[in-house]
C-alpha cells in the first residue's frame, strides 16, 4: 500500500510545525522586554567619573597636556587644535582628549601639531585630531576613542565619558 503523502509534502508540513514552534516559543520573550520599558543589556553601563583634565588658561595650542582617564591604566592627551574640532569644547570648540593608546595593537601614540595627527610607531595608523580622531591609514578599524569634555564657568575642563572602547578592554569603566 502506498502512502497518500509525499516525501515533500511531508517535509513541507514538518517545516511549518518546527517554524510555528519556534515564533510561539519567541512570542512571549518579545512582549516581556517591552513591557519592562528598559532592555536588560541598557543597565550594564556603569557611569563614568568627573573627573578635571586642566583650566583653559594651562592649554597651549598644539601643546598635549598628559593625563589618565576613567582610571590610572588608561593615558589620554588634551589638547587645543587652534581651530574648530569634531566634538570639540570651550570657547573656539578647539579642545579635544583623546586615549594615547592605538585601537590597533595598543601602541603608545605620538601627536604631530603640524597635521593635527596621532600616527602610531607599530604599524603606522593616523589618526586626525580635527575629525574626532578618524582613523585616516593603518591597519586600525576603529577610530581613535575621543573622550567627552565639559567645560564649567571658571573655565575648567572635564572629562565625564569616552565615545569608543579603549584598547585592550571589553569595557571602559572596571567596577
Amino acid at each position: 500500500m502506498m502512502s497518500e503523502i509525499s516525501r515533500r509534502r511531508f517535509l513541507k508540513l514538518g517545516a511549518c510545525v518546527v517554524g510555528g514552534a519556534c515564533a510561539a516559543d519567541a512570542l512571549p520573550s518579545l512582549t516581556h522586554a517591552t513591557e519592562s520599558g528598559e532592555l536588560a543589556t541598557l543597565k550594564t553601563t556603569l557611569p563614568y567619573p568627573r573627573m578635571k583634565l586642566a583650566s583653559i588658561g594651562q592649554l597651549k595650542i598644539g601643546r598635549e597636556q598628559l593625563s589618565t582617564y576613567p582610571d590610572q591604566a588608561s593615558p589620554v592627551v588634551l589638547l587645543k587644535l587652534g581651530r574648530p574640532a569634531v566634538n570639540g569644547v570651550g570657547p573656539d570648540r578647539d579642545i579635544v582628549a583623546f586615549s594615547r593608546r592605538c585601537s590597533h595593537m595598543g601602541g603608545t601614540l605620538s601627536f604631530r601639531p603640524d597635521t593635527a595627527t596621532f600616527h602610531c610607531p607599530l604599524h603606522y595608523a593616523m589618526f586626525d585630531a580635527e575629525k574626532g580622531g578618524l582613523l585616516v591609514i593603518g591597519q586600525a578599524t576603529d577610530n581613535l576613542p575621543q573622550l567627552e569634555l565639559e567645560v564649567d564657568a571658571a573655565g575648567d575642563v572635564f572629562a565625564v565619558g569616552i565615545r569608543g572602547l579603549l584598547y585592550g578592554r571589553q569595557a571602559n569603566v572596571l567596577a
